[in-house]
């Protein structure tokens, strides 16, 4: 049996869904913030390129009135489908997961280098992200 992770939101960040929902005229799963003050949306993953807009027009939209950096991710319920949305534009040769362990496989060093980032900043975010929907994945590793 897996434990849930109990989310709250604050009155700010409420306020922020409201403006994405009227922006972009798409459901939201999930909004939160990051380690870096990165600000993400999560939708489905067929409404994704509505959320996103023609030419990115409702994510420059959500940056200019909140004046910080927005993402758009597309929710799939199948782990290894939502990581390729987490980790993209970067892709990975082979998303393994054995034990609880999420293993992202690549032979390109620098596509290895960019999945974790100075001081294992990226990997941390990219697995906080992907522990927020599958609590049950205890770690990430690049390979």
């Amino acid at each position: 049996m897996v434990a849930m992770v109990k989310i709250t939101y604050t009155q700010e960040l409420m306020g922020t869904m409201a403006l994405f929902d009227r922006v972009t005229h798409v459901s939201l799963k999930d909004c939160f913030e990051d380690k870096n003050q990165l600000l993400t949306f999560v939708v489905d993953a067929q409404d994704i390129g509505r959320a996103i807009g023609k030419q990115a027009v409702c994510v420059k939209r959500l940056e200019q009135l909140l004046k910080r950096k927005v993402r758009v991710l597309g929710f799939h319920a199948d782990v290894r489908e939502f990581v390729k949305y987490v980790i993209y534009p970067l892709q990975v040769a082979v998303i393994e997961l054995e034990n609880g362990i999420l293993y992202l496989k690549d032979e390109d060093r620098k596509t290895k280098s960019l999945l974790i980032g100075r001081n294992a900043q990226n990997l941390r975010n990219t697995e906080a992200t992907i522990q927020r929907f599958f609590p049950e994945i205890t770690e990430v590793k690049v390979e």
